[in-house]
């Protein structure tokens, strides 16, 4: 990994302008809402990681958190349509295993992994067709990120924080890294990592945590300190805790099976194919167009 941030493709290619970013959703737009999108992203966001996070995988958060990103990425430059939310996430999954070196990802164990998670959405579809596919759209999804699989996460500067707020010793401060973990993990259902640098990030995230926990007189002498853009600070927390009221939505409990299959049915199709592929491609192309 490059080891200046401001000097690598995350920042020079995939910190994005909102409203051009907006401008690219448009076509997705005029068959959703924008707050039905943003659902799209959060239950993908939430399939990647069930996928990921359980028996047999067991991944490490960093590389579902690049996972994630890689889909973010992809659906920033493509149309819900051009490719389906259920090929490309376990796509990412596999690149992403590579590019955080844990090794090449058994696909047996992936398709193992994504029957139950599928399952929940009533998503069916042969698993051993989406890995083969997967295996062709990981081609696909590298050109669509022109080979630029650097991600800075927010952890880094979130460990920082960390170390650096304890050394303050401004009393019992426990419950607040904790929960500014689990906030920048949930940090990954909204754009901010196509939008914001990684440290206003890890910042925002240790606010939220700090107002979830009413802490913010004990906190006060630690973020006077900091030196950053406080509006865009409190534009990642607005973000985040509108993730939250979105993602009650589609959460995948039984209580939300109805409105997560609707909310399916309305992702974008592609109207008509229009070139005949060779026989032996159709059954790809259906499966990356459906």
């Amino acid at each position: 990994m490059a080891g200046n941030f401001w000097k690598s493709s995350h920042y020079e290619q995939w910190i994005l302008d909102k409203q051009d970013l907006y401008r690219q959703r448009g076509d997705d737009f005029k068959v959703i809402t924008e707050d039905d999108y943003h659902k799209v992203m959060i239950l993908f966001m939430d399939i990647i990681k069930e996928i990921a996070s359980d028996n047999p995988l067991n991944c490490r958060q960093q590389m579902i958190a690049t996972a994630c990103t890689f889909f973010r990425r992809f659906y920033a430059r493509r149309s819900l349509k051009d490719v389906s939310p259920f090929l490309m996430a376990p796509t990412c999954l596999i690149l992403a295993s590579k590019v955080d070196e844990v090794g090449n990802m058994s696909t047996n164990k992936l398709a193992q992994a994504m029957t139950p998670v599928y399952k929940k959405v009533n998503f069916t579809v042969s698993e051993s067709t989406i890995i083969r596919t997967a295996l062709e759209a990981e081609f696909y999804l590298l050109e669509i990120m022109d080979c630029s699989l650097l991600v800075y996460h927010p952890y880094r500067t979130l460990l920082q924080l960390c170390q650096e707020l304890q050394e303050m010793k401004l009393g019992v401060v426990t419950e607040i890294i904790n929960d500014s973990w689990r906030v920048t993990n949930d940090s990954y259902r909204t754009d901010a990592i196509l939008l914001y640098y990684p440290h206003q990030i890890a910042i925002a995230c240790m606010m939220l945590a700090t107002i979830i926990n009413n802490k913010e007189d004990l906190m006060r002498p630690f973020f006077t300190e900091l030196v950053v853009d406080w509006d865009v600070v409190f534009e990642i927390i607005t973000s985040i805790s509108k993730s939250y009221k979105l993602f009650k939505q589609v959460e995948m409990l039984p209580a939300n099976e109805k409105a997560i299959q609707k909310l399916i049915e309305k992702i974008p199709k592609p109207s008509a194919i229009t070139l005949a592929p060779p026989p032996q491609k159709l059954e790809t192309l259906n499966m990356l167009l459906r």
